[in-house]
């Protein structure tokens, strides 16, 4: 009878340890940013809290560099269900989300916190909503002010960027790089320390986060402060694994998605920005700086003319592009701390 006791201890032990492990849902999540990289430790950080909220219940394994789907597939990746949830940046999948891309123009950004709590506020009153109906979004953000960065030369004036070869993120931000003079380079993010080191580039386009995260403070030395554009990101989730999980799960996601964790992701890339600027003022490099670039008579009649070509361009029957720029800047202030 002893045997039989302990036996169905043990039996009962093993069948709730079975029961523990097949109530934790675990979901794949893929990014582009590389492994232990500042921006992968924020998206820890919300992993992390998924995780904490819901008791263990939803387990969040995290696929860096692009090890599950590249850069530019991984939003296409998470319709399909090869990933559960992508962090991405939508300008990767040229012409995809180009009322999105309104927010990378000229003019939008002040620093990420302002900027990501103005892109969540278009998707909440529904002007972008209209291109998110294939995934189920939980937040966006936006990065803080891209800046000219390049090997020596100081940027002042238009005409300091002839034919400087720049490395672009999107095609939003090459028509404004070549609008001013300069030869826009795509490559991926990842690719533009070795191309800086073997003078492919001539610099690149990025905020001060990046500079540090891909370790392009090493390789440029001037830089030219000047708010040029931003990117927009998504969080957002494969349809079906959201609703295949329970209510109360998935009143967990609910919680950790819109304008509380835009804010928060902002927040953090703009601690991000602080501490790649600080580095390079650590290692004497030269900063300049061109104050409110839509407003300087050097550079707004060109940047104008890039904003009212864009708007022009993707607007479209009963939508008028111009008024969600123009709303992006009206919420501007009400996004203000």
């Amino acid at each position: 009878m002893k045997m039989k006791s302990v036996m169905l201890t043990i039996l009962s032990g093993m069948l709730a340890t079975s029961a523990a492990y097949a109530d934790v849902h675990k979901l794949r999540l893929g990014h582009f940013w590389p492994a232990g990289s500042s921006v992968d430790q924020v998206i820890t950080d919300w992993a992390n809290k998924v995780k904490t909220d819901s008791n263990g219940e939803i387990a969040i394994d995290i696929y860096p560099s692009q090890t599950l789907a590249k850069a530019a597939q991984s939003y296409s990746a998470t319709v399909k269900g090869i990933l559960d949830i992508t962090v991405t940046a939508q300008g990767y999948m040229a012409g995809r989300f180009p009322l999105t891309q309104i927010i990378e123009l000229p003019g939008i950004v002040t620093n990420a916190e302002n900027t990501s709590c103005v892109l969540q506020t278009l998707f909440d009153d529904e002007s972008i909503a209209s291109e998110y109906k294939d995934s189920h979004p939980l937040f966006f953000f936006a990065h803080g002010p891209g800046h000219i960065h390049t090997n020596g030369k100081n940027i002042a004036a238009p005409e300091d960027l002839n034919g400087m070869r720049i490395r672009r993120a999107t095609t939003v931000v090459a028509n404004i790089l070549s609008s001013l003079g300069a030869q826009p380079v795509g490559m991926p993010a990842p690719e533009t320390y070795t191309a800086a080191q073997r003078n492919i580039i001539d610099g690149v386009a990025f905020p001060w986060q990046a500079m540090k995260d891909f370790r392009l403070n090493e390789q440029l030395t001037s830089h030219t402060e000047m708010a040029l554009y931003t990117l927009s990101f998504i969080t957002t989730m494969n349809t079906r694994s959201y609703k295949a999980l329970p209510a109360h799960l998935q009143k967990v996601i609910d919680d950790n998605s819109g304008m509380e964790w835009a804010r928060t992701m902002g927040k953090k890339l703009d601690d991000l920005d602080t501490a790649g600027r600080t580095q390079a003022i650590a290692e004497g490099h030269s900063i300049s700086n061109i104050d409110n670039i839509m407003e300087n008579p050097a550079w707004k009649p060109v940047l104008s003319m890039v904003v009212d070509d864009y708007l022009t361009s993707v607007s479209k029957p009963n939508l008028n592009a111009k008024n969600i720029y123009e709303n992006a800047l009206s919420y501007k202030k009400s996004c203000a701390i």
